[in-house]
């Protein structure tokens, strides 16, 4: 596809185009959705980028903005305004429809933008692009052609950060001397490795023979077990009851070197959840699980051990899947340790087929939700996910975000001192994954032991990428170690 930039002085009119807008200061998933939605509506599609010249600072120069905008392949033509003349765009180009954002619809002056077109027989769209939880990416290109272009985004990404390669492996030599607290659900999750047999001549249901069983750690005791692995010092608080599982749990501990903080409820079972796979396929899991809150004796011993641990602590993770270990009390404790002891917060709450919302966590230092459950924490199906996003922020108070977008990778954001926020997408570097299930685990693990020893947001979040990729490529929850991140970084990084 062939790039024309110009300016207003160059523009003629071109009433069968389609319009967009916006400063497109950093480019993420969202503005694609918007851009590819743009883009489909018509023949021609051109975008009206906001010049340097108004009162906004931006991170990037219009030249460089642009630029970006090329490497997309979406766009025919791109038009560098001034400032944000959009009306006089319009009168030039006389479009047959103008696609803003969503986050447009209540700007003062949309109503005489509006007036403007329709007066020239064109119409306005606000739309945030569609909003998918998968990716069918594979259809439109192999998978060596996909790995290629997300590492060159993640190079790209990298770039704009003035990030490097030592830089990031300086960084992980640093994170011998953190240490953390994990807090929340354990989870014991087991692989059943099947055959299939074929169908069951009494129910249309498949009949397989299990094979093989391999048990793993999962919840919060796996975030532990990828700290310790990265090479901090992690203690796990959790619950865990009087069974089988238990002693799972607690060897695990104790071969990787985790705090054990462990305490026991005979009357709750330990989180248990089996899935049946066939030929690297899940096919259906199992859960055994108590997910009413923690009676008042268990939880006066969780907080009494968060109590003895903090004073010796850089920093502690809430890791909740809503099955009752993260009750109102301990995150108040959770909150009243980190003012007493100056201690970062990092919170990942996990609902997919539970109840909860990640609102709950206020002032933390890091939150990590997925696109779907910010939707339902706010209760919003519409906005694009920088609206989404900025608003997870006023709303919980949180330092820093990153927003998981599944198969389009994450995106984060970061606040300076003077409060003002920045945001970076990164890629999905992993084209087939094995398995998700433990994707954001290994995330917060690795931004949890990076930002407590010290390191910026988008370094950690460079390193959180390769983190993510190497974690989805082996079925069950397996700790990714320094060495292991390290090899991933230089893999990725060359071009």
């Amino acid at each position: 596809m062939t790039y024309n930039l110009f300016t207003l002085s160059e523009v003629s009119a071109s009433p069968k185009c389609i319009l967009g807008f916006g400063h497109f200061n950093t480019i993420h998933p969202g503005h694609i959705r918007y851009l590819k939605h743009a883009r489909n509506l018509g023949e021609e599609f051109i975008i009206a980028l906001i010049g340097d010249s108004t009162e906004a600072d931006y991170t990037f120069n219009q030249d460089e903005r642009a630029e970006a905008l090329n490497l997309l392949g979406i766009a025919d033509k791109i038009l560098l305004l001034e400032g944000d003349e959009l009306d006089v765009a319009i009168k030039s180009l006389q479009p047959s429809i103008l696609v803003l954002g969503n986050e447009y619809k209540n700007k003062p002056l949309i109503h005489e933008t509006i007036d403007i077109i329709k007066r020239q027989g064109g119409e306005i769209q606000f739309h945030a692009g569609e909003i998918h939880y998968a990716t069918a990416d594979l259809l439109s290109a192999s998978e060596r052609e996909l790995k290629q272009q997300r590492h060159e985004l993640f190079r790209n990404a990298c770039r704009r950060q003035n990030i490097s390669v030592s830089q990031l492996s300086n960084s992980i030599d640093s994170w011998k001397q953190a240490r953390l607290i994990v807090v929340g659900d354990t989870i014991v999750d087991q692989y059943a490795a099947c055959e299939a047999i074929g169908m069951s001549a009494e129910a249309p249901v498949v009949v397989v023979r299990e094979l093989e069983k391999k048990d793993f750690v999962g919840g919060a005791a796996v975030v532990a077990a990828h700290i310790s692995a990265l090479g901090a010092h992690c203690d796990l608080v959790s619950v865990v009851g009087n069974d089988a599982n238990a002693e799972t749990v607690t060897k695990t501990l104790s071969d990787q070197d985790i705090g054990n903080g462990i305490v026991q409820d005979p009357t709750r079972p330990t989180t248990f959840k089996k899935r049946y796979v066939v030929e690297n396929q899940k096919l259906f899991r199992v859960s055994r699980l108590e997910d009413k809150n923690l009676d008042v004796k268990v939880e006066k011993e969780i907080i009494d051990k968060l109590e003895e641990l903090a004073c010796y602590a850089d920093g502690i993770i809430i890791s909740d899947f809503v099955y009752g270990v993260v009750t109102p009390n301990i995150l108040k404790t959770v909150q009243k340790l980190s003012r007493k002891y100056n201690l970062l917060t990092f919170g990942d709450l996990q609902c997919s087929s539970q109840v909860g919302s990640v609102t709950r966590f206020k002032n933390f230092s890091l939150l990590c939700p997925n696109e779907r459950e910010a939707r339902f924490a706010l209760q919003d199906k519409d906005s694009g996910l920088e609206q989404l996003s900025q608003s997870l922020l006023q709303i919980t108070g949180s330092e820093r975000l990153v927003m998981k977008l599944g198969p389009e990778g994450f995106i984060a954001y970061d606040r300076d001192p003077d409060g003002l926020v920045s945001n970076q997408a990164f890629p999905a570097l992993s084209v087939n994954p094995l398995d998700v299930a433990g994707a954001g685990d290994s995330l917060l693990a690795l931004f949890a032991t990076a930002l407590a020893s010290g390191q910026a947001m988008m370094p950690s979040a460079a390193l959180a990428c390769c983190m993510a990729a190497l974690a989805v490529e082996t079925m069950g929850n397996t700790p990714i170690s320094a060495n292991a991140l390290r090899s991933s970084l230089e893999e990725v990084l060359q071009p």
